[in-house]
């Protein structure tokens, strides 16, 4: 079976170059090809393809990771799209896998660990993320979307429901799409990705208003959704009185420091995130 492993890119060379490398390394036994989108970066096209001489890039010239991701899949030549994030590193096993789960489902996600700079100087945003963030299983298994950064379709199935929206919650819109079509997702536990915490307030702030503007705008298509979108920021607000147990129990936080500072995350960003909601609601703009 020959592979595409599918990369929107945009102004992140360093980052790529080292998901490159672990491309690279893959235990996978057949030939693949590794299809590099650049999103308009500084350098162009030339720039990535002086770190990926054996990678195919081309030009995705509508802005967004979505429209990056579907031109990529449109030129790849593979019978199945391996997308992963230029700032992601994939284990050695991601591919073989991720394909292997394929002969259960129809798609399937894979696992993303959070890495941690230096655990002796942990952050709160990097607590909370190391418990909260990218948390695939339940994705899969409860909400039935998978994120797109550790994601296996064959090309037939990407091309039947069509590519990722531009603007919205692309990867949890596409994968609803997909299984309205009747397409079985899976989870593929051990096709792992690594991906950085935040490390700071500033940066989980961005990544949470890009995400709940995105989401808003998914909410928006569906009956009755002011009352729900005001319901579930309740529910955020009130969420730290359940999970600070989930902080305390965590393996990721070791020692005392971790968890207290996984503590001080939760508390933070949901009650941010609560509030940031109300804020787009009624005026349109983040509350940052």
């Amino acid at each position: 079976m020959f592979v595409s492993v599918a990369i929107p890119h945009y102004n992140d060379v360093a980052n790529l170059t080292h998901c490159l490398a672990c491309l690279r390394r893959q235990t996978w036994p057949s030939d693949f090809e590794i299809v590099i989108a650049d999103n308009n970066s500084s350098g162009g096209v030339a720039a990535v393809q002086r770190i990926a001489p054996d990678a195919r890039v081309v030009p995705a010239v509508e802005q967004g990771a979505g429209p990056a991701r579907n031109t990529a899949a449109a030129v790849a030549s593979g019978e199945v799209l391996a997308f992963i994030d230029s700032d992601c590193l994939a284990d050695e096993n991601w591919l073989t896998e991720g394909i292997k789960a394929l002969a259960r489902y129809d798609y399937v996600g894979g696992r993303v660990i959070i890495a941690i700079g230096d655990p002796a100087r942990i952050t709160a945003a990097e607590a909370y993320e190391a418990v909260f963030a990218f948390d695939f299983k339940k994705y899969i298994e409860k909400q039935h979307y998978s994120g797109s950064g550790n994601l296996f379709v064959p090309k037939a199935v990407f091309e039947r429901v069509g590519g990722f929206r531009a603007g919205v919650a692309e990867d949890m819109e596409w994968c609803w799409r997909a299984n309205a079509a009747g397409y079985r997702l899976g989870y593929a536990e051990k096709a792992i990705v690594r991906h950085a915490a935040r490390c700071n307030w500033s940066e989980l702030k961005r990544k949470h208003d890009r995400m709940q503007r995105e989401e808003l705008l998914l909410a928006r298509e569906q009956r009755g959704w002011r009352r729900r979108w005001l319901l579930h920021a309740a529910l955020v607000a009130a969420s730290p009185c359940v999970h600070w147990l989930r902080v305390l129990r965590s393996p990721r936080l070791p020692g005392v420091r971790a968890r207290f500072k996984g503590l001080q995350g939760l508390i933070m960003i949901r009650g941010y995130r609560s509030y940031s909601m109300v804020s787009l609601l009624f005026t349109g703009r983040s509350a940052g």
